[in-house]
């Protein structure tokens, strides 16, 4: 049997507002992720948080697969395009369950791995700490992460998924901006120390 549930879930962080839609409608999971894909045609950097969050304006979208009647060829593709990445934290998990039902994500970043505390005292000690702390307040019992399977969703499961999701985004985002603004004033520094070399070669 088919669902759709729409929220306007708790604080992210600050005064963020999460519009979330909790399905396993294939038409309303198709319809949510076009929309995802006419938003990312126009970013520089295409990211998507998994579950799955493109930034606080966009709902996010929890397709809940196993309760799914068949397979959502939209969905499939979006996870296949190579132009987008999708990032999460600590997400082997998520990989090994697509792929138990035959679907793979053709870029990813898990932002526990790639992005490390400069001073580490754990093997993945990151910004996952950082995660948690934009996800606090809803925190899952062991007996509860047993139960992602279940239909629908419990209200703790789709608060815990949404702001997870957004918070992978919104970290990755922000982090890839400052990596960039990085590189460039790297670069336009040397630009800048070859001019004044060159202007020192002049006889004058």
């Amino acid at each position: 049997m088919g669902f759709t549930r729409e929220f306007m879930e708790g604080q992210a962080h600050g005064n963020t507002k999460l519009h979330v839609i909790h399905t396993n409608d294939l038409h309303k999971a198709a319809t949510t992720i076009e929309q995802y894909e006419r938003h990312l045609q126009f970013e520089r950097h295409k990211i998507v948080g998994v579950d799955l969050s493109v930034g606080k304006c966009h709902p996010v979208l929890l397709f809940q697969l196993s309760a799914a009647d068949k397979n959502c060829t939209k969905f499939d593709n979006f996870l296949a395009d190579p132009r987008y990445t999708f990032v999460g934290f600590s997400i082997d998990g998520d990989i090994e369950m697509l792929s138990r039902v035959g679907l793979e994500i053709a870029h990813f970043v898990d932002i526990q791995k790639e992005w490390r505390v400069p001073t580490a005292t754990k093997p993945l000690d990151s910004l996952g700490d950082v995660s948690g702390i934009l996800v606090h307040d809803v925190e899952l019992t062991n007996a509860e992460r047993s139960r992602w399977a279940c239909m629908p969703l419990s209200m703790r499961h789709i608060e815990y998924a949404a702001k997870d999701a957004y918070a992978a985004y919104e970290i990755w985002s922000r982090l890839t901006i400052i990596q960039e603004g990085l590189r460039w004033a790297k670069l336009d520094k040397e630009q800048t120390r070859k001019r004044t070399r060159s202007c020192g070669d002049y006889d004058y």
